[in-house]
Protein backbone atom coordinates (compact mmCIF):
# COMPACT_ATOMS: atom_id res chain seq x y z
CA UNK A 1 0.00 0.00 0.00
CA UNK A 2 1.71 3.23 -1.04
CA UNK A 3 1.86 5.56 1.81
CA UNK A 4 0.63 8.95 1.92
CA UNK A 5 3.56 12.07 1.91
CA UNK A 6 4.85 12.91 5.04
CA UNK A 7 3.24 16.80 5.32
CA UNK A 8 5.98 19.71 6.55
CA UNK A 9 5.11 23.51 7.22
CA UNK A 10 8.11 25.72 5.69
CA UNK A 11 7.06 29.15 7.14
CA UNK A 12 9.17 30.68 9.88
CA UNK A 13 7.30 31.27 12.87
CA UNK A 14 9.52 34.47 13.55
CA UNK A 15 9.42 35.96 10.67
CA UNK A 16 7.38 38.95 10.80
CA UNK A 17 5.65 41.61 8.47
CA UNK A 18 7.71 44.12 6.64
CA UNK A 19 8.02 47.91 7.83
CA UNK A 20 5.71 49.77 5.46
CA UNK A 21 7.71 52.10 3.16
CA UNK A 22 5.61 55.41 4.70
CA UNK A 23 7.49 54.14 7.95
CA UNK A 24 10.86 53.40 6.36
CA UNK A 25 10.60 56.62 4.39
CA UNK A 26 10.30 58.74 7.67
CA UNK A 27 12.93 56.43 9.65
CA UNK A 28 15.13 58.27 6.62
CA UNK A 29 14.33 61.26 7.37
CA UNK A 30 15.15 61.14 10.86
CA UNK A 31 19.05 59.33 10.14
CA UNK A 32 19.58 62.21 7.45
CA UNK A 33 18.86 64.74 10.03
CA UNK A 34 20.98 63.10 12.52
CA UNK A 35 17.96 63.82 15.14
CA UNK A 36 17.58 60.80 17.06
CA UNK A 37 17.27 61.56 20.32
CA UNK A 38 13.75 62.13 21.23
CA UNK A 39 14.88 65.74 22.74
CA UNK A 40 16.81 66.58 19.91
CA UNK A 41 14.34 68.46 17.96
CA UNK A 42 14.44 71.77 16.23
CA UNK A 43 13.14 74.78 17.56
CA UNK A 44 9.17 74.08 16.97
CA UNK A 45 9.41 70.64 15.90
CA UNK A 46 7.84 68.18 17.90
CA UNK A 47 9.28 64.65 18.48
CA UNK A 48 8.33 61.45 16.99
CA UNK A 49 8.50 60.20 20.62
CA UNK A 50 5.83 63.30 21.73
CA UNK A 51 3.64 62.13 18.97
CA UNK A 52 3.46 58.74 19.37
CA UNK A 53 2.72 59.34 23.19
CA UNK A 54 -0.46 62.00 22.50
CA UNK A 55 -1.92 59.49 19.67
CA UNK A 56 -1.59 55.76 21.84
CA UNK A 57 -3.09 57.73 25.07
CA UNK A 58 -6.26 59.02 22.41
CA UNK A 59 -6.62 55.60 21.20
CA UNK A 60 -6.47 53.93 24.64
CA UNK A 61 -8.65 56.64 25.85
CA UNK A 62 -6.64 58.21 28.78
CA UNK A 63 -4.98 61.59 29.17
CA UNK A 64 -1.35 60.34 29.31
CA UNK A 65 1.55 58.09 27.80
CA UNK A 66 4.93 57.75 27.88
CA UNK A 67 7.20 56.02 25.31
CA UNK A 68 10.22 53.76 27.14
CA UNK A 69 13.22 51.65 26.22
CA UNK A 70 11.21 48.45 26.31
CA UNK A 71 7.78 47.09 28.05
CA UNK A 72 9.74 46.14 30.71
CA UNK A 73 11.43 49.42 31.51
CA UNK A 74 7.68 50.63 31.43
CA UNK A 75 6.77 48.15 34.32
CA UNK A 76 9.86 49.02 36.23
CA UNK A 77 8.47 52.69 35.94
CA UNK A 78 5.24 52.19 36.46
CA UNK A 79 6.19 50.45 40.23
CA UNK A 80 8.47 53.37 40.79
CA UNK A 81 6.00 55.57 40.50
CA UNK A 82 3.29 54.32 41.96
CA UNK A 83 5.25 54.39 44.99
CA UNK A 84 6.56 50.50 45.27
CA UNK A 85 9.63 50.72 47.86
CA UNK A 86 11.94 47.98 49.23
CA UNK A 87 10.25 44.76 50.61
CA UNK A 88 6.77 45.89 48.95
CA UNK A 89 5.33 42.66 48.41
CA UNK A 90 3.39 42.74 45.19
CA UNK A 91 1.30 39.96 43.75
CA UNK A 92 1.23 38.46 40.10
CA UNK A 93 0.14 35.71 37.93
CA UNK A 94 2.33 32.72 38.68
CA UNK A 95 1.67 32.27 34.32
CA UNK A 96 3.80 34.95 32.86
CA UNK A 97 7.15 36.00 31.07
CA UNK A 98 10.43 36.47 32.89
CA UNK A 99 10.35 40.36 32.33
CA UNK A 100 7.75 40.78 34.93
CA UNK A 101 9.04 39.10 37.61
CA UNK A 102 12.36 40.98 36.71
CA UNK A 103 10.57 44.67 36.56
CA UNK A 104 9.47 43.82 40.13
CA UNK A 105 12.66 42.18 41.54
CA UNK A 106 14.35 45.47 39.64
CA UNK A 107 11.79 47.93 41.79
CA UNK A 108 12.93 46.09 45.22
CA UNK A 109 9.63 44.16 45.40
CA UNK A 110 8.66 40.83 47.05
CA UNK A 111 6.61 38.76 44.63
CA UNK A 112 3.82 36.57 45.93
CA UNK A 113 2.89 34.58 42.96
CA UNK A 114 -1.45 33.66 42.56
CA UNK A 115 -2.58 30.77 40.90
CA UNK A 116 -4.13 30.42 37.88
CA UNK A 117 -7.10 28.72 36.37
CA UNK A 118 -7.67 25.88 33.45
CA UNK A 119 -7.94 29.04 31.05
CA UNK A 120 -4.91 30.34 31.95
CA UNK A 121 -5.67 33.50 33.66
CA UNK A 122 -5.89 34.68 37.29
CA UNK A 123 -7.39 32.93 40.06
CA UNK A 124 -9.73 35.47 41.26
CA UNK A 125 -10.39 32.80 44.58
CA UNK A 126 -6.66 32.89 45.20
CA UNK A 127 -6.23 36.97 44.59
CA UNK A 128 -8.95 37.76 47.04
CA UNK A 129 -7.29 35.83 49.27
CA UNK A 130 -3.81 37.26 49.31
CA UNK A 131 -5.11 40.39 48.43
CA UNK A 132 -7.15 40.16 51.87
CA UNK A 133 -2.77 40.58 53.50
CA UNK A 134 -2.89 43.87 55.06
CA UNK A 135 0.53 44.10 54.39
CA UNK A 136 -0.18 43.51 50.18
CA UNK A 137 -0.63 47.29 48.14
CA UNK A 138 -0.03 46.03 44.59
CA UNK A 139 -1.19 43.98 42.32
CA UNK A 140 1.17 43.36 38.84
CA UNK A 141 -1.36 41.42 36.41
CA UNK A 142 -0.11 40.29 33.52
CA UNK A 143 -2.69 39.52 30.84
CA UNK A 144 0.07 36.59 29.94
CA UNK A 145 -0.25 35.30 25.84
CA UNK A 146 -3.53 37.36 25.85
CA UNK A 147 -5.99 35.66 27.58
CA UNK A 148 -8.81 38.17 29.65
CA UNK A 149 -9.79 37.38 33.72
CA UNK A 150 -13.18 38.93 34.22
CA UNK A 151 -11.90 42.70 34.87
CA UNK A 152 -14.77 44.08 36.58
CA UNK A 153 -14.16 41.24 39.90
CA UNK A 154 -10.05 42.44 39.90
CA UNK A 155 -11.03 46.00 40.18
CA UNK A 156 -13.84 45.38 42.79
CA UNK A 157 -11.34 42.77 44.83
CA UNK A 158 -8.60 45.76 44.46
CA UNK A 159 -10.26 48.51 45.56
CA UNK A 160 -11.96 46.48 48.51
CA UNK A 161 -8.20 45.43 50.10
CA UNK A 162 -7.14 48.89 48.46
CA UNK A 163 -4.65 46.95 46.63
CA UNK A 164 -2.97 49.25 43.44
CA UNK A 165 -3.57 47.30 39.95
CA UNK A 166 -1.33 47.86 37.52
CA UNK A 167 -1.50 46.29 34.29
CA UNK A 168 0.65 44.42 31.95
CA UNK A 169 -1.07 44.56 28.49
CA UNK A 170 2.32 43.40 26.54
CA UNK A 171 -0.16 40.64 25.10
CA UNK A 172 -3.71 42.52 24.58
CA UNK A 173 -3.19 45.60 22.91
CA UNK A 174 -6.39 46.03 20.81
CA UNK A 175 -7.92 43.77 23.61
CA UNK A 176 -11.03 44.87 25.70
CA UNK A 177 -13.14 43.55 28.30
CA UNK A 178 -17.08 44.36 27.95
CA UNK A 179 -16.15 46.95 25.45
CA UNK A 180 -13.54 48.35 27.67
CA UNK A 181 -10.18 48.58 26.13
CA UNK A 182 -6.87 46.62 28.21
CA UNK A 183 -4.80 49.22 29.94
CA UNK A 184 -7.72 51.22 31.12
CA UNK A 185 -8.77 49.48 34.28
CA UNK A 186 -5.72 49.77 36.67
CA UNK A 187 -3.77 52.89 37.75
CA UNK A 188 -1.26 52.55 35.27
CA UNK A 189 -0.68 50.17 32.66
CA UNK A 190 2.32 48.96 30.40
CA UNK A 191 2.29 47.54 26.50
CA UNK A 192 5.03 46.21 24.57
CA UNK A 193 6.53 47.08 21.15
CA UNK A 194 9.03 44.46 21.16
CA UNK A 195 9.28 42.59 17.54
CA UNK A 196 6.60 39.73 18.36
CA UNK A 197 4.15 42.00 19.47
CA UNK A 198 0.74 44.01 17.88
CA UNK A 199 3.08 46.75 16.76
CA UNK A 200 6.46 46.15 16.14
CA UNK A 201 9.76 48.13 16.55
CA UNK A 202 12.00 45.40 17.58
CA UNK A 203 12.48 46.58 21.23
CA UNK A 204 10.32 49.03 23.59
CA UNK A 205 7.41 50.48 25.55
CA UNK A 206 4.56 52.41 26.46
CA UNK A 207 3.28 53.72 29.92
CA UNK A 208 0.14 54.85 30.37
CA UNK A 209 -2.10 56.33 33.02
CA UNK A 210 -4.85 59.63 34.39
CA UNK A 211 -2.84 60.13 37.29
CA UNK A 212 -0.89 63.04 36.77
CA UNK A 213 1.52 62.67 39.52
CA UNK A 214 2.42 59.37 38.17
CA UNK A 215 3.11 60.53 34.69
CA UNK A 216 5.01 63.36 36.05
CA UNK A 217 7.54 60.93 38.25
CA UNK A 218 7.64 58.43 35.29
CA UNK A 219 8.38 61.12 32.58
CA UNK A 220 11.52 62.17 35.15
CA UNK A 221 12.13 58.92 36.00
CA UNK A 222 12.70 58.03 32.23
CA UNK A 223 15.23 60.37 31.50
CA UNK A 224 13.78 63.81 30.63
CA UNK A 225 16.23 66.03 32.65
CA UNK A 226 14.50 69.18 33.06
CA UNK A 227 12.93 68.54 29.31
CA UNK A 228 9.70 67.71 30.59
CA UNK A 229 7.57 70.54 28.75
CA UNK A 230 8.16 68.74 25.47
CA UNK A 231 5.97 66.52 26.08
CA UNK A 232 2.46 66.61 24.89
CA UNK A 233 0.87 63.78 26.84
CA UNK A 234 1.93 65.65 29.91
CA UNK A 235 0.41 67.36 33.44
CA UNK A 236 0.57 70.97 33.72
CA UNK A 237 4.64 72.15 34.28
CA UNK A 238 4.20 72.58 38.07
CA UNK A 239 3.49 69.24 38.66
CA UNK A 240 6.97 68.27 38.27
CA UNK A 241 8.17 71.28 40.53
CA UNK A 242 7.33 68.52 43.38
CA UNK A 243 9.66 65.79 42.22
CA UNK A 244 12.19 66.88 39.93
CA UNK A 245 15.00 67.44 42.09
CA UNK A 246 14.02 64.18 44.18
CA UNK A 247 13.72 61.74 41.34
CA UNK A 248 16.75 60.11 39.58
CA UNK A 249 17.76 59.47 35.73
CA UNK A 250 17.32 55.80 35.08
CA UNK A 251 17.72 56.98 30.99
CA UNK A 252 14.46 55.09 29.85
CA UNK A 253 13.51 56.22 27.07
CA UNK A 254 12.57 55.40 23.54
CA UNK A 255 14.15 57.33 20.71
CA UNK A 256 12.48 58.75 17.83
CA UNK A 257 13.16 56.45 14.78
CA UNK A 258 11.16 53.54 16.67
CA UNK A 259 8.59 56.34 17.27
CA UNK A 260 7.83 56.60 14.00
CA UNK A 261 8.22 53.40 13.11
CA UNK A 262 5.63 52.53 15.64
CA UNK A 263 3.01 55.41 14.56
CA UNK A 264 2.51 54.27 11.51
CA UNK A 265 1.49 50.87 12.63
CA UNK A 266 -0.11 52.53 15.22
CA UNK A 267 -3.13 53.62 12.75
CA UNK A 268 -3.73 50.09 11.56
CA UNK A 269 -3.42 48.53 14.82
CA UNK A 270 -7.31 47.15 14.68
CA UNK A 271 -7.38 45.78 11.56
CA UNK A 272 -4.44 43.78 12.34
CA UNK A 273 -6.24 42.42 15.40
CA UNK A 274 -8.80 41.22 13.00
CA UNK A 275 -6.20 39.14 11.02
CA UNK A 276 -5.14 37.74 14.47
CA UNK A 277 -8.25 36.44 15.23
CA UNK A 278 -9.03 35.23 11.74
CA UNK A 279 -6.39 33.04 12.12
CA UNK A 280 -6.36 32.27 15.40
CA UNK A 281 -9.78 31.27 15.08
CA UNK A 282 -9.43 28.49 12.15
CA UNK A 283 -6.51 26.98 14.93
CA UNK A 284 -8.76 27.09 17.24
CA UNK A 285 -11.51 25.11 15.87
CA UNK A 286 -9.69 22.94 14.35
CA UNK A 287 -6.95 22.26 17.27
CA UNK A 288 -10.66 21.51 19.40
CA UNK A 289 -11.14 18.66 16.92
CA UNK A 290 -8.47 16.73 18.48
CA UNK A 291 -9.06 14.35 21.02
CA UNK A 292 -5.84 15.17 22.91
CA UNK A 293 -6.07 18.45 22.96
CA UNK A 294 -8.10 21.39 24.08
CA UNK A 295 -7.88 25.10 23.70
CA UNK A 296 -9.09 27.57 26.60
CA UNK A 297 -12.53 29.05 27.22
CA UNK A 298 -12.56 32.68 25.72
CA UNK A 299 -15.55 34.29 27.56
CA UNK A 300 -18.10 36.33 25.63
CA UNK A 301 -16.82 39.64 27.50
CA UNK A 302 -13.32 39.47 26.08
CA UNK A 303 -12.60 40.33 22.82
CA UNK A 304 -9.04 39.27 22.33
CA UNK A 305 -6.38 39.47 19.72
CA UNK A 306 -4.73 35.60 18.87
CA UNK A 307 -1.49 36.52 18.09
CA UNK A 308 -1.11 33.16 19.42
CA UNK A 309 -2.54 30.10 20.85
CA UNK A 310 -2.31 28.02 23.72
CA UNK A 311 -3.53 24.19 24.27
CA UNK A 312 -3.56 21.96 26.81
CA UNK A 313 -2.38 18.47 26.48
CA UNK A 314 -4.78 16.37 27.99
CA UNK A 315 -3.49 13.98 30.24
CA UNK A 316 -0.30 13.46 28.73
CA UNK A 317 2.84 12.35 30.51
CA UNK A 318 6.87 13.94 30.14
CA UNK A 319 7.88 11.63 27.69
CA UNK A 320 4.92 11.82 25.35
CA UNK A 321 4.77 15.24 25.41
CA UNK A 322 8.68 16.23 24.62
CA UNK A 323 8.22 13.45 21.42
CA UNK A 324 5.36 15.28 20.23
CA UNK A 325 7.29 18.67 20.47
CA UNK A 326 10.20 16.96 18.58
CA UNK A 327 8.32 15.63 16.18
CA UNK A 328 6.32 18.28 15.22
CA UNK A 329 9.79 20.71 15.04
CA UNK A 330 11.35 17.68 13.02
CA UNK A 331 7.67 19.09 10.53
CA UNK A 332 8.51 22.74 10.52
CA UNK A 333 5.99 23.37 13.45
CA UNK A 334 7.21 25.39 16.63
CA UNK A 335 5.82 24.76 19.70
CA UNK A 336 6.56 25.96 22.95
CA UNK A 337 6.21 24.10 25.82
CA UNK A 338 5.83 25.41 29.45
CA UNK A 339 5.75 22.49 31.67
CA UNK A 340 9.38 22.33 30.20
CA UNK A 341 11.94 21.73 33.68
CA UNK A 342 14.92 23.91 31.99
CA UNK A 343 13.62 27.32 30.59
CA UNK A 344 14.39 27.35 26.54
CA UNK A 345 14.35 30.36 24.73
CA UNK A 346 11.69 32.96 25.35
CA UNK A 347 9.87 30.30 27.54
CA UNK A 348 10.18 29.58 31.24
CA UNK A 349 8.10 28.80 34.16
CA UNK A 350 8.21 30.75 37.71
CA UNK A 351 9.76 27.47 38.95
CA UNK A 352 13.00 28.71 37.23
CA UNK A 353 13.10 32.26 38.90
CA UNK A 354 15.43 31.12 41.91
CA UNK A 355 16.60 34.95 42.01
CA UNK A 356 13.30 35.28 43.89
CA UNK A 357 14.24 33.35 47.06
CA UNK A 358 12.06 30.36 48.48
CA UNK A 359 9.27 30.03 45.94
CA UNK A 360 6.28 28.68 46.78
CA UNK A 361 4.50 25.22 45.40
CA UNK A 362 1.55 26.04 43.45
CA UNK A 363 0.15 22.99 42.64
CA UNK A 364 -2.60 23.71 40.49
CA UNK A 365 -0.62 26.20 38.27
CA UNK A 366 1.88 23.33 37.84
CA UNK A 367 -0.64 20.78 36.81
CA UNK A 368 -2.09 23.52 34.03
CA UNK A 369 2.10 23.90 33.17
CA UNK A 370 2.47 20.50 32.44
CA UNK A 371 0.43 20.28 30.03
CA UNK A 372 0.79 23.71 28.24
CA UNK A 373 1.73 24.29 24.93
CA UNK A 374 1.92 27.95 23.35
CA UNK A 375 2.60 28.51 19.49
CA UNK A 376 2.92 32.31 17.74
CA UNK A 377 0.53 32.86 14.50
CA UNK A 378 2.70 35.88 12.74
CA UNK A 379 0.55 37.55 10.19
CA UNK A 380 3.14 36.19 7.52
CA UNK A 381 1.21 33.12 7.67
CA UNK A 382 -2.46 32.98 5.68
CA UNK A 383 -5.36 30.51 6.47
CA UNK A 384 -4.19 27.42 4.66
CA UNK A 385 -0.65 27.72 6.57
CA UNK A 386 -2.90 27.78 9.43
CA UNK A 387 -4.88 24.84 8.12
CA UNK A 388 -1.68 22.94 7.46
CA UNK A 389 -0.06 23.42 10.68
CA UNK A 390 -3.11 22.16 12.83
CA UNK A 391 -3.30 18.73 10.10
CA UNK A 392 -0.13 18.50 11.30
CA UNK A 393 -0.51 18.90 14.81
CA UNK A 394 -3.10 16.41 14.20
CA UNK A 395 -1.23 13.73 12.56
CA UNK A 396 1.59 13.97 15.14
CA UNK A 397 -0.89 13.91 17.97
CA UNK A 398 -2.27 10.76 16.74
CA UNK A 399 1.14 8.98 16.16
CA UNK A 400 2.34 9.54 19.44
CA UNK A 401 -0.74 9.82 21.69
CA UNK A 402 -2.39 7.01 20.08
CA UNK A 403 0.78 4.77 19.87
CA UNK A 404 1.02 5.80 24.01
CA UNK A 405 -2.24 4.57 24.65
CA UNK A 406 -1.56 1.23 22.81
CA UNK A 407 1.42 0.45 24.77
Amino acid sequence: MEQKPIKKFTKDFTQQEPIADEAIDRVMQILRSGRIHRYNVAGGELSEASLLEREFADYLGVKFCLTCASCGMAMYLALKSAGVKKGDTILCNSFTLAPVPGAIHNAGGKIELVEITEDYTVDLQDLEKKAADPSTKWFLISHMRGHLTDMEKVVDICQRHEVVLIEDCAHTMGASWNSRKSGTFGKIACFSTQTYKHLNSGEGGLLTTNDPEIIAKAILYSGSYMLFDRHLSRPKTDVFEQFKKQIPNYSCRMDNMRAAILRYQLKHLDNQCKRWNERYQLMEQELNKIKWISCPRRPQEEYYVGSSIQFSLNEQGTSAIQEFISKLLQRGVEIKWFGNVEPVGFTSAYSNWEYLGALPVLENTDRILAGMCDMRIPLTFDLDDCQLITQIIADVATEVFENQSNS
